[in-house]
């Protein structure tokens, strides 16, 4: 024989046991990520309670998430959960979460955020609906102060670069928002 059997016989074991990891994080990375809609879900629906108690067990998962080589669920995770707390933070005390207070890197935070503008762009539209003025303005605000700081950065093409220029749109959505805003007050 020209292999050595047994250790064939460790590499079985070792590709199952990073199977099942693997698995693991992919299981763990959706309760995050159905976690994160809920909270976003609540917010748009005004039931801070429901949003409060689910932020709670979100961050309990994601401080024991691990990444897995084979699989980038963890970090769609963290996305959503940087989006998620973002979103909570600016409607219950208009401030976003660093990404030190969240403890994710800085690739996760920054997706995050570019996904986070849609959200408050919806918030947005929704508080004009409502006439709730002043909080549509906060939200274009926002957005606003967001796009600024992405525009400092010189982004390659990457995921990231894709998900910003949608922070473009949004603001853009936004500002469309605000000029109607002003066009009613002023009549």
């Amino acid at each position: 024989m020209f292999l050595n059997e047994k250790e064939f016989l460790d590499i079985e074991k070792h590709l199952e046991l990073q199977d099942k990891k693997r698995e693991e994080v992919i299981s763990e990375s959706r309760i995050i990520i159905k976690l994160s809609k809920e909270i976003i879900y609540a917010l748009h629906r005004h039931d801070i309670a429901s949003a409060k108690k689910a932020v709670v067990e979100i961050t309990k998962n994601v401080k024991n998430l691990p990444d897995h080589a084979s699989t980038n669920m963890s970090s769609v995770a963290r996305q959503e959960y940087v989006e998620a707390l973002g979103f909570f933070h600016f409607v219950a005390d208009k401030r976003i979460p660093t990404r030190k207070e969240l403890g994710v890197d800085a690739t996760d935070y920054l997706l995050g955020l570019c996904d986070l503008t849609g959200e408050v762009m919806r918030r947005g539209v929704n508080s004009v609906i409502n006439k709730n003025y002043k909080e549509a303005m906060h939200c274009r605000d926002l957005v606003e102060e967001i796009y600024d700081q992405f525009m400092k950065f010189d982004l390659p093409n990457s995921e990231l670069r894709k998900k910003s220029d949608a922070i473009k749109w949004n603001l853009r959505k936004l500002e469309d928002v605000a000029y109607d805003i002003k066009l009613k007050l002023e009549k």
